[in-house]
């Protein structure tokens, strides 16, 4: 088990003291993490800590300088998801200046499919606009979300499913 712990608020151990919890919000801060984001970053630190004593492994011996590690890499997870995030973004930003066939039938089914896709989850959304708007494969959308195939393919489904029960219920199709 870890030795340094000091006691929390609640009564529970607490694997970083005062100064650890400085330290990983300052290398957080520096890695360029959002001051938002910051006590996120403390927790997830806190939790490695935790989850490292639950399987038994020792302590490491410096606690403050592996907490700083990790929090470095964390700030750097955190920059890979908020630059995935943005390359998205400018896809679907894109994808929105596209000309839309004109006509009364397809300006009705577009907002009605436009109004669908706002009700929907945003992880349905987003791969339903990634698989149908981009024309990402499956794959192609597991590998720029970072998430298994398989879920993909699972929120594509329900996606689907919602879109379609959503535009025969307002009796569009």
């Amino acid at each position: 088990m870890l030795r340094r712990r000091t006691r929390s608020a609640q009564g529970v151990d607490d694997p970083l003291d005062a100064a650890q919890e400085r330290r990983v919000r300052a290398v957080d801060a520096l890695g360029g993490v959002a001051q938002a984001d910051l006590p996120d970053g403390v927790q997830q630190v806190r939790l490695r800590l935790l989850e490292r004593a639950a399987k038994g492994d020792e302590a490491p011996r410096d606690v403050s300088a592996w907490a700083a590690v990790v929090a470095s890499n964390l700030a750097m997870d955190w920059h890979r998801a908020k630059h995935r995030q943005q390359r998205l973004g400018e896809r679907l930003a894109g994808l929105r200046q596209l000309e839309h066939p004109s006509g009364e039938d397809s300006s009705v089914l577009s907002l009605a499919v436009a109004q669908g896709l706002d009700e929907l989850p945003d992880a349905h959304r987003q791969v339903l606009v990634l698989r149908f708007y981009a024309d990402l494969s499956v794959r192609g959308i597991a590998e720029e979300l970072g998430i298994p195939e398989g879920t993909v393919k699972s929120r594509l489904h329900s996606a689907v499913r919602a879109l379609r029960a959503r535009l025969h219920e307002d009796e569009v199709v």
